[in-house]
């Protein structure tokens, strides 16, 4: 039987994830192409046994030229992971993986009140949340690089990626990750 590849093109088999709490809640399901229709819309936690990269690209039809446009965001997607293969010579499916993983902060603050007094108080994070919004920290960070064409959207989209797999501060998303974290610190 032949090996289901994303796009024809990667391999699902051989990835990691290096954080044990976000493995249940980050899926990679081999499929050839990312779209499942919406089929886990109905169940409770569904979305976590949706694959990672299709999870990605809902997130990317946000108001704007990706609003609702699923194949659209289908093909930034293909191309910039193109771009983080000829660029680093890893799989794409891998260094999303990492970078998700180094954009999943651990801890935030709520608002606590009582008695007419309210307080922030500093709380850890369910592994579902820390997942989505690591995506949400990469899909902010990438449309804040700018870029009027499309062309220089999927170069943003694979350096972005690509740095945040890295863990470096150069990324949007993980100084988005550190600032988060850094006022959770301060508000115990």
């Amino acid at each position: 039987m032949e090996e289901i590849k994303l796009f024809g093109k990667w391999s699902f088999e051989g990835i990691q994830i290096q954080d044990p709490g976000l493995k249940q809640y980050i899926s990679v399901k081999p499929v050839y192409v990312p779209h499942s229709m919406g089929r886990h819309e109905h169940g409770k936690f569904h979305k976590a046994k949706v694959n990672i990269v299709e999870r990605l690209i809902n997130n990317l039809m946000r108001p704007g030229s990706t609003a609702g446009k699923k194949t659209r965001a289908i093909n930034l997607v293909k191309n910039a992971l193109e771009m983080i293969n000829i660029r680093t010579g890893e799989n794409p499916i891998q260094v999303l993986v990492d970078a998700i993983t180094n954009t999943a902060p651990r801890e935030e603050t709520t608002r606590i009140a009582m008695g007419g007094i309210s307080y922030a108080s500093a709380v850890d994070i369910a592994p579902q949340r820390r997942v989505d919004l690591a995506i949400k920290y990469l899909v902010q960070a990438i449309a804040g690089r700018g870029g009027s064409s499309l062309n220089a959207f999927e170069e943003n989209f694979a350096q972005e990626l690509i740095m945040a797999a890295k863990n470096s501060q150069e990324s949007r998303a993980v100084k988005r990750k550190d600032e988060i974290e850094r006022i959770a610190v301060s508000a115990r």
